[in-house]
């Protein structure tokens, strides 16, 4: 599959890098052209680079891992016609760290960053899934021992469909892909992300994740 993925930061790397493994053809978008870690980045992996609007543009799925706060504005450079009709996986968190730490989360009117997102950009297919977790575990969930959770949530069925089958490929199980509904329910999980930050103060480490068990 032809995978845009859009952002240069560790989430970003890492998830581009990950998908090359797997096979995917993989195009990591930044603002310019000329982006140094996404240039770094492709010379390592055999991965292409390029603008936010070109990695859309040839791609026929989308990553957004860009910065929540700044996920919009990315989104926008990436343009609308190179989004729409096309599922778009956002995994990113509005973080806000300007009064320190831990961050604050922020959602505008009681919408999560992914609904925003959806109502930015109607005709594009919003998934949110691997937000409460790190990087890491993301694309390789056998990092954490046992049985564990990813969530998974969005308005259109076929496109979480499309998503449950990627998170299949990361390594991630029918039993640990856990559909929480609609797209309401990226409120949820984006707001989870205050305790995974308060638990990795606690525990000093990153390699864990949120379990949902039941009898």
């Amino acid at each position: 599959m032809k995978i845009a993925v859009l952002g240069t930061g560790e989430v970003g790397r890492r998830i581009a890098g990950r998908l090359v493994e797997l096979g995917h053809q993989v195009t990591l978008g930044s603002r310019t052209a000329q982006n140094a870690a996404a240039a770094d980045w492709a010379a390592g992996t055999g991965g292409a680079h390029g603008t936010f609007a070109r990695a859309a543009a040839d791609s026929e799925l989308v990553v957004n891992a860009t910065g929540g706060l700044v996920s919009l504005a990315a989104l926008t450079a990436a343009g609308e016609e190179n989004l729409s009709g096309k599922v778009l996986v956002d995994v990113a968190n509005p973080l806000d760290f300007s009064g320190g730490f831990p961050p604050k989360v922020v959602q505008v009117d009681g919408l999560s960053l992914a609904e925003q997102i959806q109502r930015a950009f109607p005709r594009a297919r919003v998934v949110k899934t691997l937000n409460t977790m790190n990087n890491e575990v993301m694309v390789r969930p056998g990092l954490v021992p046992g049985h564990h959770t990813v969530f998974l949530g969005g308005d259109d069925a076929e496109a979480k469909a499309v998503v449950a089958a990627l998170l299949r490929e990361f390594g991630w199980t029918a039993e640990q892909i856990l559909d929480l509904g609609d797209l309401s329910s990226a409120r949820d999980t984006e707001q989870a992300v205050s305790l995974w930050v308060r638990l990795y103060g606690v525990l000093g480490r990153p390699d864990f994740n949120f379990a949902v068990v039941t009898p």
